[in-house]
C-alpha cells in the first residue's frame, strides 16, 4: 500500500512539530510548509494526500491559499483555526474545505479527523456494483428518496449511481437530519448536533450549509422536497425523505 503523505502548513514551528509527531506516530509521511511557496514546492515534489492548513499565516491569508489549492486540485483540506475564527471557518467550509480543527487541539482529535477525511476521500474508488437500488438497506446503508447513503463510509450515491461530492461538513449535517427524521430542528440545535455547543453559531451559518446541501441532494433546490424550511423554527427532514427501514 502506498504511503499516505500529509502536508502540514503552519507558520508556527511548535505547531508543525506537534502535528508532525502526532501524524508520524500514526504511520503517515509528513511534509511541512509555512506558506504559498512551500505549498507549491511540496506539490511539485510529491503531491500530498491531505493538507492541514492554518488560516492565520501572518502575512499570507490562509483562505486565499485554500481557494488556490481547491481551484487546481482535489486534495482534501483540513483547516486549522483558533476558537474565535467563526467567520473564517464558515467561509473555509463554503470554499470546499473538508473539515476543521480548532486550536488548542488534542492529538486524538487530529488523528480522528484526518482518518475520517482520508476515508471519505478514498472511498469512492471502492464503490462498485450492484446498483444502488439493489443494495440491501441496513443501518449503515440507507435509502433517502432515490439516493443511497453509506453511513459508515460517509458516501452519498446519487440517482445515477454516482458518488455525490459531499464534504465532511455536508455529511455531518445530513446525518443530523437522518437521526432526527420528521422533527423540526432549530439552527442552534443543528449547530449543537454537528459541531458541539462550543461553536457559537452565526445567524447564517446553518442557512448557508443547508443551501449547499440542498444543491447536492434535491432535484430542484429552489423547491426542496427533502429538507423543508419550518418557518420560525428551522429545518426538517420530511416524511418523504425518511430512509426506508
Amino acid at each position: 500500500m502506498a504511503e499516505t503523505h500529509i502536508l502540514v502548513v503552519d507558520d508556527d514551528p511548535k505547531v508543525r512539530v506537534l502535528l508532525r509527531r502526532c501524524l508520524e506516530s500514526d504511520g503517515y509521511r509528513v511534509g511541512e510548509a509555512t506558506g504559498r511557496a512551500g505549498i507549491e514546492a511540496a506539490f511539485r515534489t510529491k503531491p500530498p494526500n491531505l493538507v492541514t492548513l492554518d488560516l492565520n499565516l501572518g502575512e499570507e491569508n490562509g483562505l486565499d491559499l485554500a481557494r488556490e489549492i481547491r481551484r487546481d486540485r482535489q486534495v482534501p483540506i483540513i483547516m486549522v483555526t483558533s476558537r474565535d475564527d467563526i467567520i473564517d471557518r464558515v467561509v473555509g467550509l463554503e470554499l470546499g474545505a473538508d473539515d476543521y480543527i480548532t486550536k488548542p487541539f488534542h492529538v486524538r482529535e487530529v488523528l480522528a479527523r484526518v482518518r475520517s477525511v482520508l476515508r471519505r476521500a478514498t472511498a469512492p474508488a471502492d464503490t462498485t456494483a450492484p446498483e444502488p437500488e439493489h443494495r440491501p438497506v441496513s443501518p449503515e446503508l440507507q435509502q433517502m428518496d432515490d439516493l443511497t447513503i453509506d453511513v459508515e463510509r460517509m458516501i452519498l450515491t446519487d440517482r445515477d449511481g454516482q458518488p455525490c461530492d459531499l464534504t465532511t461538513a455536508d455529511f455531518k449535517l445530513l446525518t443530523a437530519f437522518l437521526r432526527n427524521p420528521k422533527r423540526p430542528l432549530s439552527r442552534d440545535r443543528l449547530m449543537d448536533l454537528i459541531d458541539g455547543p462550543e461553536w457559537v453559531p452565526l445567524d447564517r451559518t446553518i442557512d448557508n450549509q443547508v443551501a449547499r446541501l440542498r444543491k447536492k441532494i434535491e432535484r430542484d433546490p429552489s423547491h426542496p422536497k427533502l429538507i423543508k424550511t419550518v418557518r420560525g423554527v428551522g429545518y426538517m427532514l420530511t416524511e418523504s425523505a425518511v430512509p426506508a427501514s
